[in-house]
C-alpha cells in the first residue's frame, strides 16, 4: 500500500475518533485544564511509528522531513520533540506545536477507556482532571458502566495496526516513532516522485 493511502486511512481513523471524543466531552463537561502540558512533558510516552506518518507526510511535503529528522536524531531528552514548554519555570505548562498531527496516545488519553481485568471500563485520565473536576470525572465514571459511549485504546490500536501491521505494531518512544515514520517516508519517496497533486506543495 503507498504512504498516501496509508497517511489517508490514518486520517480518517483519527477524523472518527475526534468526532466520538468531541461528542464524549460534550456528554461529560470533561477537558484538559488550559495551558496544560503535564502528560506531555513525561519523557516514558511511547507510540508506534504508523501514528507519525501523517506528520512525516507533511514534513516531507514541505520540504522539512531531513531537517526535522536531523533535530530528532540530535536531541538530548526524551520529551516529545513537538512539546513546547511556555516557560524554562514551569515545564508542565505548554503546547504541542504540532496538534493536528499528534499521535494516537496523545488523542486518547484523558477521553478513552481501557478495561481492567474485571472487563469494565475504565476511563484513562490525569490525576489533576480527576482531582480538579471530581463531580464531572465521577458522573462520567458512572455514565460509562451505564452504557455511554467512550473511545476504547484496545478497539483504536487494532483498527491502526490493520491499515499496517509491521508499522502499526512497533511501540517505541515518541520520539522514536517519529524518526521511524520520517525514515519511512523519506526511503519510499527516494527513488519515486512526488505523489501525484502535491508537486507544488508550500
Amino acid at each position: 500500500m503507498s504512504i498516501e493511502s496509508r497517511v489517508k486511512l490514518v486520517e480518517q481513523l483519527f477524523d472518527k475518533l475526534e468526532i466520538e471524543i468531541t461528542e464524549f466531552r460534550s456528554q461529560t463537561k470533561l477537558g484538559c485544564n488550559a495551558g496544560c502540558g503535564k502528560c506531555c512533558n513525561n519523557p516514558t510516552i511511547e507510540a508506534s511509528p504508523l501514528e507519525f506518518l501523517p506528520y512525516a507526510f507533511h514534513l516531507f511535503l514541505n520540504g522539512k522531513a531531513e531537517e526535522v529528522l536531523n533535530e530528532i536524531n540530535s536531541l538530548e531528552t526524551a520529551i516529545c520533540y513537538n512539546y513546547k514548554p511556555l516557560s524554562v519555570l514551569d515545564p508542565d505548562k505548554g503546547n504541542c506545536s504540532s496538534y493536528p498531527y499528534r499521535a494516537l496516545i496523545c488523542r486518547l488519553f484523558g477521553f478513552g477507556a481501557s478495561s481492567d481485568k474485571y472487563g469494565q471500563l475504565r476511563l484513562a485520565t490525569c490525576k489533576i482532571i480527576k482531582e480538579e473536576q471530581k463531580g464531572n470525572y465521577d458522573s462520567s465514571t458512572n455514565a460509562i458502566n451505564n452504557g455511554l459511549y467512550v473511545p476504547v485504546f484496545t478497539d483504536y490500536y487494532m483498527n491502526l495496526s490493520q491499515i499496517d501491521f509491521k508499522l502499526g505494531n512497533v511501540i517505541v518512544p515518541i520520539n522514536k516513532a517519529m524518526q521511524l515514520a520520517i525514515e519511512e517516508v523519506l526511503q519510499y519517496y527516494a527513488y519515486r516522485p512526488m505523489p501525484s497533486g502535491f508537486d507544488n506543495c508550500a
